[in-house]
């Protein structure tokens, strides 16, 4: 069986058909809907990192700015991203195990706060 294409077949296909403008629009959703996701995770990363700066607040005591950099130093001397050392941190709450190389950087790094606070 053979099926032809009648003239209003083939004005439906070419009206359905992507134009450029079309293929435009098209990225732009794509690009749109990346951006989105990046922004979702970035909002979800930064509420566990504000949960994470809350303990460090509360276990060194330090002022917010002190427990950012207690967070960052932390993640540099481990090399593992930011968010990830947030997340393990506020992990604790629920098991109350830190990883390793977080735990000792962690100790590092109150150490040095402390010691600062000396001068």
């Amino acid at each position: 069986m053979h099926h032809m294409t009648t003239p209003r077949d083939g004005q439906r296909l070419s009206r359905t058909a992507p134009s450029a403008e079309d293929a435009v629009l098209l990225a732009e959703v794509v690009e749109l809907r990346a951006e989105n996701e990046h922004l979702g995770r970035a909002l979800a990363s930064r509420a566990v990192i504000d949960q994470a700066r809350g303990m460090m607040m509360a276990l060194a005591p330090c002022p917010s700015d002190r427990a950012w950099d207690l967070l960052v130093d932390v993640s540099q001397h481990c090399n593992i991203k930011l968010r990830d050392v947030a997340e393990a941190l506020v992990a604790t709450t629920e098991d109350g195990t830190l990883p390793e190389p977080i735990q000792r950087e962690l100790r590092r790094a109150l150490r040095r706060l402390h010691a600062e606070d000396r001068r």
